[in-house]
This record gives structure tokens, C-alpha cells and sequence, in this order.
């Protein structure tokens, strides 16, 4: 038989109608009373009607959440960040991977809108933003994040990545490092252009100009970030250091080493970008800039669930800092 509110109601010890405000996250109930109605319905697998409350203009309770790939850490990390922390406000999240292809991003557009879901967090690399420029129209509470949009009401959780660029430069620096390469991700994107400012700026402040010959674009996978070192192994001055803009570059980075022979950081030294599970587990382990992925997806929750509830779209700008986490793949330069 299926469960009701009235079931909930009468186990919890309460009346039908604080059911339905903590159902609907209304009126003044205490937290105690709050956790008590969600035990209860968790316990006896109570599942409120998104339908019905979608069609009389009320909350489905659900948040659309599209990312470029699941398969790396990095987004896996602030996928599982999202819907640990929606679960606390009461919500699902319908969790799609776009590949970086913008035909995808439509349909799971078009999906969430079937869905009718009270808002949508997203992370786009496609720079028509066209599926970006339907939900604003759309009138959709929306959180991007590592994006901006000045002229538009939209919510960004961005990573200051100078910074981030100009730690891990200025780190290989402090170790002796002068021949230093970049692989970044795409120079198109403000990510990669941020984190090699950032570490440009810091060899400048040493008296250094970095190499334009040094700086290659390696994309997003472990295959074009090894193409990415091969090409740059084959550079004379050669190369004592080399900053990826994202771990699974510098991952790839680290097997072109090898391929060729040589050792980490021995011959050369490697830093990353992200603070991913694999940065741990590569041997040697990787000195990386980390990102708090937790706190991207958190916040990202919070912000959207604040427009919700208040049912106002608002643009705010969210920094988040970066951090210099040092393992074994860097060390001082041999003479």
C-alpha cells in the first residue's frame, strides 16, 4: 500500500499540515520538528507528488545539473558535492554529463524544462552560450560555475585561477626552476588564461619573460596531454619544470616523461591543477593547486536555492580561493 502524509503525520506526532510545510520548506518549524517529518518519511520511503505540486506552480523539489564529463574527478567531485548538499534542502538532482557537446546541453535542457525543475546548475564550455541564453529567457534560477555573465542575472562560483597560476609559478621558481612550460587546457577559455597570467606574472616578478614557445594547449585528456610533453621534450634549451592546468594534463605529462626515458622530478619537475583522488594516487604523488570542490558544489546549492525560495534571480559573483598542495612531483632543480 502506498504511503500518504497522513501516514507521515500520524508516525511523526504532528498534523498533516506541518507535513506539508516542511514538504514545501514554509512556514516557521522548528528544526527539530524539521528532521524529525524527514526521518520519518525517509523511514517510510514517503515520496510527495512532484506532478501535482508542478502543476499547480508549487516546487518539484528538483535541480537539473549539467557537467562536461563525469568521468573526470574533478566535476565527479562537485557532482557528488551538489547532491550531497541538495538532499539537506530536500532536493533531487538530475545529474547529465554533456561531453562538451552543445546538441547534449539542448536536450537536457529540453529534459529539465519537461521536468520542470526550480532551477539548474550548470558548467558550459560552449561560448554561444545558447542553452545559457534560454534558461535566462526562460526566467530559470541558474548558478555557473567558473563562468561569468555581466549583463544577465545569473549566479557564478568562480576559483580565482590567477592566483592559482601564480602559486604553482612561483613555487617552481623558489625551487630554481627558470625553463618552465605550460600546458593549458584552451587559451579561448578564462580559466587557462587566468592560470597562465598567473604564472607568467610570477617569473616576471623574478626578473623572468616566459617563453611563448613554452606554452602549449593540450585540451582536457591524459592523450593530449602526453602529445602536449612529447612536443616539448623535443624543445632545446630543454625544459626543467612544467605547470598543467589540470591534473589529468599533468598526468599525461608525466607518462611522456617516462616514455622518454626520464624521471619525476628528477629530470623534471610536474605541477597540476585540481587537487583531484588521482593527484594522490600517481606515483610520485603530484603537487597540484587545488580547487575546493566541496565548497563549489555547496555554495553552488545554497546560491540556487536562495533564488528559489525567494523566487527573485539575482547576479552575484562568488571567488573562491585556491590552494598550493606540494607532493613529491617537484623538487629542486639539479645542476
Amino acid at each position: 500500500m502506498k504511503v500518504t502524509i497522513y501516514d507521515v503525520a500520524a508516525k511523526a506526532g504532528v498534523s498533516i499540515a506541518t507535513v506539508s510545510k516542511v514538504i514545501n520548506n514554509t512556514g516557521r518549524i522548528s528544526e527539530k520538528t524539521r528532521k524529525l517529518v524527514n526521518q520519518i518519511m525517509e523511514e517510510l520511503d514517503y515520496q510527495p507528488s512532484t506532478v501535482a505540486s508542478a502543476l499547480s506552480g508549487k516546487s518539484t523539489y528538483t535541480i537539473g545539473l549539467t557537467l562536461p564529463d563525469l568521468a573526470n574527478p574533478y566535476f565527479a567531485e562537485i557532482a557528488r558535492a551538489i547532491e550531497n548538499q541538495g538532499r539537506k534542502y530536500g532536493f533531487n538532482v538530475f545529474i547529465c554529463s554533456t561531453d562538451n557537446d552543445p546538441e547534449k546541453e539542448e536536450e537536457f535542457y529540453q529534459l529539465f524544462m519537461k521536468k520542470r525543475v526550480d532551477g539548474i546548475i550548470m558548467v558550459s564550455r560552449d561560448k554561444q552560450n545558447v542553452v545559457v541564453k534560454k534558461i535566462i529567457s526562460e526566467k530559470v534560477p541558474l548558478v555557473m560555475i567558473a563562468r561569468e555573465f555581466n549583463t544577465a542575472p545569473v549566479t557564478s562560483i568562480m576559483v580565482d585561477d590567477y592566483l592559482g597560476g601564480y602559486q604553482a609559478g612561483q613555487h617552481l621558481l623558489q625551487l630554481g626552476h627558470q625553463r618552465i612550460a605550460v600546458i593549458a587546457e584552451h587559451l579561448s577559455e578564462l580559466g587557462s588564461k587566468e592560470r597562465l597570467r598567473g604564472c607568467s606574472d610570477a617569473m616576471l616578478e623574478a626578473g623572468i619573460e616566459i617563453d611563448t614557445n613554452l606554452i602549449i594547449e593540450g585540451g582536457y585528456t591524459l592523450e593530449t596531454g602526453k602529445q602536449a610533453m612529447h612536443s616539448l621534450l623535443a624543445i632545446d634549451p630543454p625544459i626543467t619544470a612544467v605547470f598543467a592546468c589540470n591534473d589529468i594534463l599533468a598526468i599525461g605529462a608525466v607518462q611522456a616523461i617516462r616514455e622518454a626515458g626520464m624521471q619525476v622530478p628528477a629530470h623534471i619537475s610536474v605541477v597540476g591543477y585540481d587537487n583531484t583522488i588521482l593527484a594522490t594516487i600517481i606515483d610520485p604523488p603530484l603537487t597540484t593547486v587545488a580547487q575546493p570542490m566541496t565548497e563549489i558544489g555547496e555554495r553552488s546549492v545554497t546560491l540556487l536555492v536562495e533564488q528559489i525560495q525567494s523566487r527573485e534571480l539575482v547576479r552575484q559573483r562568488v571567488v573562491l580561493m585556491p590552494d598550493l598542495i606540494v607532493r613529491r612531483s617537484t623538487d629542486k632543480i639539479t645542476e
